[in-house]
């Protein structure tokens, strides 16, 4: 548990909130994420979830806790039943050193890169689960915009330019390393930009480990972290799944986000064939798409390691991320001269 934290003023403040005096409380961090902090909070009548921003990390929208908490709340209006239900919010960082916000702890399984020890998902349950998590990204790509409140939460108009522009810059503001196969990709983004744009709700992080699954049946129950949930171009959230979306045959160093590599789950090309299957979407482009999510994660990861270099961050995977922006540049090259994903 990281010292910084002093829980006894939260729960002193959580107390305040809800009228209640629970002296016996448990503190428990979420651990496997990389992004923003998780913890549950288990008193004698309730649970729930807290967030807050990375320490060290200047608070942007991409760690806006009160954001995260609108779009939760968005969701619950649009009646969108998969998501948590929001809590609290709270702008005073004296309370656990920043804003954080709480919402409904939902209990089940959450697949990181390896099972669990003694957990056994046979192939027939892998492809199950791996078509249930598309139809689940579907059906957030489907939502109503207008009536719910969910378009204020974005600018549709020129999200993927907006998009490409913006995740270069950050690569290059956070650069420690040359890598000229991820730069190669960074300036073919720039330059092959589709002209349509579509428009829908997007998650922007969608991925196994942001599920939570009922143990028994694998059944979706829950998604989690909406940290940088928006409006834009479906097909841009898609790339990212896709980015994300190891197989059995790529780098070790990219399976450190997926499970999606064991026996049983669609491959990425049979992802693309199940979401045009089951989308009106045209993506005879998605190529482009691909090569943006691989450019994302190559960011995310070149971002968290400056951190760590620059001492900002002391989890040791921090150090081992700068091997994943590299192996990330290599697979979008590769992507780009056999023009396949």
């Amino acid at each position: 548990m990281n010292q910084e934290f002093d829980f006894d003023k939260l729960r002193t403040y959580v107390n305040a909130h809800f009228g209640v005096d629970e002296k016996v409380v448990e503190f428990t961090q979420f651990k496997g994420g990389y992004s923003n902090l998780t913890f549950k909070y288990q008193g004698k009548k309730r649970a729930f979830v807290f967030r807050r921003a990375p320490f060290g990390e200047k608070i942007s929208k991409a760690h806006d806790m009160g954001r995260e908490l609108s779009i939760l709340e968005a969701l619950e209006k649009a009646n969108y039943p998969k998501a948590p239900k929001p809590i609290l919010f709270c702008d005073d960082p004296e309370i656990i050193g920043a804003p954080f916000f709480a919402m409904e702890y939902v209990d089940g399984l959450i697949l990181r890169n390896k099972l669990p020890t003694g957990l056994e998902i046979s192939p027939g349950q892998f492809h199950d689960l791996s078509q249930a998590a598309i139809d689940c990204l579907i059906e957030l790509h489907s939502l109503e915009l207008e009536r719910s409140g969910l378009i204020k939460l974005g600018k549709p108009e020129g999200y993927v330019q907006r998009q490409v522009e913006g995740w270069a810059d950050r690569y290059f503001r956070a650069k420690t390393n040359e890598l000229p196969e991820l730069e190669k990709a960074v300036e073919w983004l720039k330059s092959n930009m589709p002209e349509k744009e579509n428009y829908g709700f997007i998650h922007n992080d969608f991925k196994y480990d942001n599920l939570v699954l009922d143990p028994e049946t694998l059944q979706i129950k829950a998604v989690l972290d909406w940290e940088m949930a928006t409006v834009g171009d479906p097909l841009m959230d898609l790339g990212t799944t896709l980015a994300y979306w190891c197989e059995a045959g790529d780098p070790e160093i990219l399976k450190l986000f997926n499970c999606s590599h064991l026996p049983g789950n669609m491959t990425r090309s049979e992802v693309v064939d199940y979401y045009k299957l089951k989308s009106p979407l045209d993506l005879s482009e998605i190529l482009f798409y691909y090569i943006f999510g691989i450019v994302k994660v190559a960011v995310i990861a070149q971002q968290i390691y400056k951190r760590f270099k620059e001492g900002n961050a002391n989890d040791p995977r921090f150090g081992a991320l700068i091997h994943v922006v590299e192996a990330s540049g290599k697979m979008a090259l590769k992507s780009l001269e056999t023009q396949k994903i």
